[in-house]
């Protein structure tokens, strides 16, 4: 099957150009017999691609993003000679990391909208950065690896950074952040998917489905777009901008026949 044939199931131009990319970068490596890889994606492109390589039965790729909880990832696509420890020994050549370290006088004062909001007033490509881990000292902002120069000299130029140390770090030295676990409850009159997001991030239900039908939401990994998915116990539920949160038990039912559903919420 030719590539145009297996791009045509896909409606959204935004799709077919993303995956005709991984299409060459399976060409390329193929040809050259070298790893290829690409700009990070996002997590919805991170499941499109997963779905299409797993239809497609190419078991010659990696999806990775620096650490293992990570969501924005690259993919690395490499020819049949190389195995997982081949392989592992590259991703050094693959991300970098910047790390950010301000002043002590300005700990804990960056949130990450702080970090992200600098690099796209610069105008510097969002797709050559993956995720940004703050902490209270600054941030380390994983990268491609022919990216960090250029965000190591840049970043300074921004009043908010000009005092901080900026330096290029191997991405086997990346300060993971700690995950701290806060558990919730909600009420909601049915376990669909928009009754979910609407309380998960305190907004109307009209206000929810919008933001499924952004593709902003997703269970266990993968993207969905269904007001009216049911929600089942150990989903875990991320909803870009707002968080990730996992369903940990349903605790009965109010007088009402609302349910009352138990959540722990990564903050």
């Amino acid at each position: 099957m030719n590539k145009q044939d297996l791009l045509n199931e896909y409606k959204r131009q935004e799709d077919k150009m993303c995956l005709s990319k991984i299409l060459d970068k399976i060409e390329a490596s193929k040809i050259k017999e070298k790893i290829e890889t690409t700009d990070f994606l996002d997590m919805y492109q991170v499941a499109l691609v997963e779905n299409f390589l797993r239809k497609i039965k190419f078991e010659n790729y990696k999806l990775y993003g620096g650490y293992e909880e990570a969501e924005r990832k690259v993919a690395i696509i490499y020819p049949d000679k190389y195995d997982e420890k081949m392989l592992e020994k590259n991703y050094g050549k693959i991300l970098k990391i910047v790390r950010v370290l301000l002043p002590e006088e300005e700990y804990g004062k960056f949130a990450h909208r702080n970090y992200l909001g600098g690099i796209i007033k610069l105008g510097l490509n969002r797709e050559k950065v993956g995720d940004i881990l703050v902490s209270d000292e600054g941030a380390d902002i994983i990268t491609v690896e022919n990216f960090a120069n250029i965000l190591k000299e840049q970043l300074p130029s921004l009043t908010r950074f000009e005092a901080s140390n900026i330096a290029i770090e191997g991405i086997q030295n990346i300060k993971k952040k700690e995950i701290k676990i806060e558990e919730v409850k909600i009420i909601v009159p049915s376990l669909r998917l928009d009754n979910i997001v609407s309380d998960l991030a305190r907004t109307s239900r009209s206000k929810a489905v919008q933001i499924i039908d952004q593709e902003r939401v997703f269970i266990n990994g993968q993207n969905e777009t269904k007001p009216s998915k049911q929600i089942k116990l150990n989903d875990i539920i991320t909803i870009r901008g707002k968080g990730r949160f996992v369903i940990k038990s349903f605790d009965g039912t109010t007088r009402s026949g609302r349910t009352v559903v138990v959540i722990e919420k990564f903050v």
